[in-house]
């Protein structure tokens, strides 16, 4: 698990405080790694830049310095949401690796992703293509020739929040030079909508396997349509969208397959509740 310096001590409390049926749980904080610098990682250099920080947070006037800023969205300025990109530096022994969200939940048992073939790929994913929205041409600025030279608008996208990525097939194809390339060209920030997933399709594009949507059902946290027995019968469910099963603004008919994972008679979780 990786996070953040502020987090760190609340999680290593929170995992050696519980028993993990045997998992072996290693807390890693974002800052230890030190080879992650503004002079090896464009993001990084960009996240520092102070006219990057306006665009994310808008404009302050004086007043705005003592009420909330103008947030687009302040997880764009978050480095954990970029590290993805560099999970073979973390890992530098491993050859295969299951890649989690915060926003999911694990239901069943996921030792059967890592025999899966990925027929050379290195990332599998479940598609999202099911309707147009989720085409490439959605996610890309396709008016910008540096994109439309080198990629299909009608390719069809994926999701991160349960991945299975094959570190071996990652480091031949060179993945994270890929992604550090687009960082480079986007540093006007034209070439695709914000978030981690338009450079996760440039950079995984054409070495991604799709998987059975039954590995990943996503949209918990946006879509109110979802099947209940699509939702009972997948291994990982994601509430991916701003209504997080754990705000009051949640979807409420998915918030039981979050809650039935929480010991509400925790003290931790009972002073959360009073605090």
């Amino acid at each position: 698990i990786v996070t953040n310096r502020v987090s760190y001590r609340a999680m290593q409390a929170w995992f050696l405080s519980n028993d993990f049926k045997g998992s072996a749980i290693e807390i890693r904080s974002i800052e230890e790694f030190s080879w992650l610098n503004a002079s090896y990682s464009p993001v990084v250099k960009q996240l520092l830049d102070s006219d990057a920080r306006v665009y994310y947070f808008g404009e302050q006037t004086s007043q705005d310095t003592i009420s909330e800023p103008k947030v687009r969205n302040p997880k764009y300025l978050s480095l954990l949401n970029h590290f993805r990109f560099y999970i073979p530096e973390i890992y530098p022994q491993l050859e295969k690796i299951v890649f989690l969200d915060d926003d999911v939940v694990v239901q069943k048992d996921l030792t059967p992703l890592f025999s899966l073939d990925l027929h050379g790929n290195v990332n599998g994913a479940v598609e999202t293509c099911l309707e147009a929205f989720h085409r490439y041409y959605k996610y890309l600025n396709f008016s910008n020739p540096l994109i439309s030279s080198k990629f299909d608008p009608q390719a069809c996208g994926w999701a991160f929040g349960m991945n299975v990525f094959d570190l071996i097939a990652w480091r031949k194809a060179n993945v994270t030079a890929r992604y550090h390339y687009w960082q480079e060209q986007n540093r006007e920030r034209t070439l695709w909508k914000l978030g981690t997933l338009p450079p996760g399709l440039l950079s995984f594009y054409g070495l991604t396997e799709p998987l059975d949507r039954r590995w990943h059902v996503l949209g918990l946290g946006y879509d109110v349509n979802i099947d209940n027995r699509l939702i009972e019968t997948a291994a990982v469910i994601h509430y991916n969208g701003n209504m997080k099963p754990w705000l009051k603004l949640a979807i409420g008919r998915y918030k039981p397959f979050w809650l039935k994972f929480l010991n509400s008679s925790h003290p931790y979780l009972q002073d959360c509740v009073t605090a």
